[in-house]
């Protein structure tokens, strides 16, 4: 199946459902990711209105938010998911990019940190255990993002896979489908002017085409940081997102075939 949802100015947007989880099968139509719907247009937002989505997790910071937006349709009724968690606090990418070299490898480094310790931020410790709770009780469609859809939504959507069975060939494979090279090329001069704009330094093609990726040693990482604290992931949801045996039946229920 084609997994990537084209829209006019929404980035990212994938169905991340459909993958084999043991003996059955991950529903499709029902679990969605994606970029923020800041720039949507008027045909994006008809598009969205139409896959009936009942809850939207939005992963970003406030500040994030209040920058960009997001768009939402005529009659929108859906539930979203937020919070305004660490609002007091310097966004930790701001921080980075204004003492950075802006080279490919410190990119590489600052995305290898900051999975190690986004499992346990505390917003998104709780914006996790709400998605993971409004997939157990509500009907209909999800969709999760955050700015670019890759970190924030890509360690979430592999906590989903895993729950469900997703082998972790597929788990990778899915997190990888990022890396679209031709969005990558249109987008990075756009990115990197951003980045000169708030350091009066230009950063390099290279640097910008790394810093939009996501490699799977990145997941890796957030995976192996779950383990030294909490020994499995299955430990994980349960301890520290409240995905209990009942939640987890809930859940399997609603997204296997």
């Amino acid at each position: 199946m084609t997994r990537r949802i084209a829209f006019e100015a929404i980035e990212n947007f994938r169905d991340f459902g459909d993958y084999a989880a043991g003996s059955r099968r991950l529903k499709r139509g029902l679990l969605y990711r994606s970029a923020n719907q800041a720039e949507a247009t008027q045909a994006d937002l008809e598009a969205m209105k139409a896959l009936g989505l009942s809850v939207i997790v939005d992963l970003r910071r406030p500040n994030e938010r209040e920058r960009s937006p997001s768009r939402r349709w005529e009659g929108f009724a859906a539930t979203v998911i937020e919070n305004d968690m660490g609002q007091e606090e310097e966004d930790p990418w701001h921080t980075f990019i204004k003492g950075s070299d802006l080279s490919s490898e410190a990119f590489i480094g600052y995305m290898v940190d900051y999975y190690r310790d986004a499992p346990f931020v505390d917003r998104h410790v709780d914006l996790y255990s709400r998605y993971f709770h409004a997939l157990s009780e509500t009907e209909g469609p999800v969709l999760i993002h955050c700015a670019a859809g890759k970190d924030r939504t890509g360690i979430l959507a592999a906590l989903t896979h895993h729950l469900a069975g997703v082998s972790e060939a597929d788990i990778i494979a899915d997190f990888l489908l990022t890396n679209d090279l031709h969005r990558f090329e249109r987008r990075a001069p756009q990115f990197a002017a951003h980045i000169e704009e708030m350091t009066g330094r230009l950063p390099s093609r290279e640097a910008m085409i790394t810093a939009m990726g996501v490699e799977a040693h990145y997941l890796e990482t957030a995976f192996a940081a779950i383990h030294d604290r909490h020994r499995t992931l299955d430990a994980y949801l349960e301890e520290v997102l409240g995905v209990d045996a009942a939640r987890r039946e809930a859940i399997t229920h609603r997204i296997l075939d």
